[in-house]
């Protein structure tokens, strides 16, 4: 199969059993996304949906959380993981956003790189969710499923994966492609135990057909063998 029909059947797929996907973390505006994407690093989305409700409520904008010290903004994080660092990089980020952009959220990746606690995948997520630009977001689930499907080759790193994606996936729809990814890494292909039995794209997958595959016929040998020797025994 080649790698342009891959991306055919696996986005013929998706557009099938998940056409309407979406980011799990909870926002109104793009001051609250980008708060939201901040403390998300290492840090489960549930977790994340739970701690911005007070830290919004009291810190409301980018001019409010810009008075704050990372001490204060610490007590309203101090669930999640990495909070002195995320503290600081909330106050970093919203005394740059205030004085620099009057509080309003860039739309570019690259600029929003500039800001305290945005990285490239960061930035690509909110230009992505808020802004709808055509950039590919790659975190450890992308990158895990790209790399097992078979959707790029050779990709060692995060930068890797997103270019080889970037050209093969049409541009309208490569922020949707991006939660499609996602939300297949957290709830099917899990990294530990993917659960193949549950995927439509195992026909297909190089992990499934060169691992689990060999897994599932070496399972059956020894339990023939086995077998043989029990009949042998009586």
């Amino acid at each position: 199969m080649t790698i342009k029909e891959k991306f055919k059947r696996t986005i013929e797929y998706f557009q099938r059993n998940n056409p309407l996907a979406e980011t799990e973390l909870k926002y109104h505006d793009p001051f609250e996304l980008i708060v939201a994407v901040i403390l998300s690093a290492q840090c489960t989305d549930k977790r994340v949906n739970l701690i911005t409700p007070a830290l919004i409520k009291r810190y409301p904008d980018a001019e409010s959380m810009s008075k704050a010290e990372p001490e204060e903004i610490f007590e309203y994080i101090r669930s999640c993981t990495y909070p002195n660092n995320k503290a600081k990089h909330l106050s970093g980020m919203s005394r740059m956003l205030y004085k620099e952009f009057g509080g309003i959220v860039p739309s570019e990746p690259e600029v929003l790189q500039r800001l305290p606690g945005v990285g490239r995948k960061s930035a690509n997520v909110i230009a992505s969710v808020v802004f709808g630009k055509a950039v590919m977001a790659v975190d450890t689930h992308v990158f895990r499923v790209s790399n097992r499907i078979g959707l790029v080759k050779n990709a060692a790193t995060p930068l890797s994966v997103e270019i080889q994606l970037s050209k093969h996936i049409p541009a309208a729809i490569i922020p949707l492609a991006h939660h499609w990814l996602i939300l297949h890494g957290r709830y099917v292909c899990k990294a530990r135990k993917p659960l193949c039995d549950q995927c439509g794209l195992t026909d297909f997958c190089n992990y499934y057909n060169k691992v689990v595959k060999k897994q599932k016929y070496e399972f059956e040998k020894d339990k023939q063998n086995v077998l043989k020797v029990l009949k042998l025994k009586v």
